[in-house]
């Protein structure tokens, strides 16, 4: 199951997508994390040591060669762009312990979550890039994942309305968007689910920073039945944001009630892969259309398998 947290910045995405993986962790299902935000704060977050992974975004060139594998529809990784789906012959990513892209770009914490990161700008970068050609490599590698029951990517987006400048937002089974009991957090949320009508996809509220009865109130006027719960003001998470992570089971008892929906919220889910698949080859043809076949050159729709589906894991 793939879940995002999204929301404005300061809303505390980042922390919810990290307690949400720590709790995860905690009960023994498999987890992988990845921070998707511009601001690579997931891993601090998550309690991470030592050195950051190696940045999924800086490793592009190996990602695409690796996904690649003999699909005989891609001539060449530099064929490839963010939205090239997988085919027969593609190799497809997974949340094993042996799977090459994990063994090659994660890193695990102390709690036992495993996290990537897309990479942050760097000095080449500046006034010559967009932040999504970072998170590309994130889009491409769930593009190619097949995950199995139980098994759990989390997923810290970038703040606000960003996402949707690609067609990552349609890559999760369930997206959280965190906001405070405020006109600029609830606006957030009436801006995304704007954006996502119509487009299958799945959005719950978890309120952060919530006091009392009329912060609630304030959330459930604008949120509806979209509100999944609300966490309260935390010592747990206070501690955690001043370096000092706590255990999990130190968690205050309504803040795990509150995961424990969210959970819930997330395996209601089925898993469609045609529909999912769809949306993969929807958003690769526009993109090829908008600059695709340009930059590279190619028609880039003859990368599609016409009736590929995909689901199965694939060997390499």
């Amino acid at each position: 199951m793939r879940i995002a947290f999204v929301g404005k910045g300061g809303s505390g995405k980042t922390t919810a997508a990290a307690m949400f993986s720590r709790y995860l962790a905690d009960r023994g299902h498999p987890v992988l994390a990845v921070d998707a935000d511009i601001n690579q704060n997931l891993g601090e977050a998550l309690g991470a040591t030592g050195p950051a992974p190696r940045a999924l975004g800086a490793d592009l060139p190996w990602l695409k060669d690796h996904l690649r594998g003999n699909n005989p529809l891609v001539a060449s990784a530099e064929a490839m762009i963010k939205t090239t789906p997988p085919g027969p012959g593609s190799r497809t990513a997974g949340l094993r312990a042996d799977d090459p892209v994990l063994a090659r770009c994660a890193a695990t914490t102390p709690d036992g979550v495993r996290y990537l990161v897309t990479g942050e700008f760097d000095e080449a970068d500046i006034g010559v890039s967009c932040y999504h050609s970072k998170t590309g490599a994130v889009e491409l590698w769930l593009n190619h994942l097949v995950d199995g029951g139980g098994e759990y990517v989390v997923v810290d987006m970038t703040a606000g309305a960003d996402a949707f400048a690609s067609g990552l937002f349609t890559r999760f089974d369930l997206t959280v968007l965190v906001s405070e009991p405020t006109r600029r957090g609830v606006g957030v949320f009436h801006q995304y689910a704007a954006h996502a009508a119509g487009r299958g996809v799945a959005l719950a509220v978890l309120g952060n920073k919530v006091d009392d009865g009329a912060d609630v109130a304030y959330l459930r006027e604008h949120a509806g039945d979209a509100l999944v719960g609300w966490l309260a003001r935390s010592s747990w998470v206070r501690a955690a944001e001043r370096g000092e992570p706590r255990p999990v089971a130190e968690l205050e008892a309504p803040n795990v009630a509150v995961l424990a929906d969210v959970l819930a919220a997330l395996d209601a889910r089925p898993r469609d892969w045609e529909r999912y698949h769809r949306d993969t080859v929807e958003f690769h043809l526009r993109n090829a259309r908008a600059w695709g076949d340009r930059a590279t050159g190619l028609d880039l729709a003859a990368q599609v398998a016409p009736g590929f589906v995909p689901g199965v894991p694939v060997p390499a």
